[in-house]
């Protein structure tokens, strides 16, 4: 029997919504390509309180037959070079159950659907080298490493930790 898919934009006032995420990022965080440990039930609230106060967020949950299956944590940035916005996904996971029945491609899909109608420029990444199969989804969905001239190479995600939590 075929499940049913479900992708909504996140509704914190929504006591489903608000559950579904916090399930979701932390099946994320505990995993390996998340760094391996749940994330706080203060962080959590914290997030879900500031979220909804961000015109430049979108999140987007996937449920399969209501079950949480997927999450796309969505922020929007500027194109100085396109003078547009663009959308960078910040989180994106599918929870190991429903690997492989094509939830990633369709949070893709309505992330670019929604992406377009927004008129972002272009929608950005980061992923880890050594996730293989994010990376094989994100190529087959059009993603490549972003440089400018090839003499430079592609462009790096670096970071600078300025808080403890």
């Amino acid at each position: 029997m075929e499940k049913e898919l479900t992708i909504v934009e996140a509704d914190f006032s929504n006591p489903k919504h608000r559950d579904a995420f916090k399930v979701l990022m932390n099946m994320y965080s505990s995993g390996i390509t998340g760094g391996g440990k749940p994330i706080s039930e203060e962080v959590l609230d914290q997030t879900i309180d500031a979220i909804p106060k961000r015109p430049d967020a979108l999140i987007l949950l996937g449920f399969m037959d209501g079950v949480p299956a997927a999450i796309a944590n969505c922020f929007e940035n500027f194109s100085t070079f396109k003078g547009m916005p663009l959308l960078n996904i910040h989180d994106f996971a599918v929870v190991e159950d429903f690997r492989g029945k094509g939830l990633a491609k369709a949070l893709l899909f309505k992330i670019e659907e929604i992406a377009k109608k927004r008129g972002y420029c272009k929608i950005t990444l980061e992923v880890l080298e050594g996730n293989l199969r994010a990376k094989k989804v994100y190529a087959d969905f059009g993603f490549q490493g972003y440089e400018l001239d090839e003499k430079m190479g592609k462009a790096l995600f670096w970071e600078k930790p300025l808080t403890n939590k």
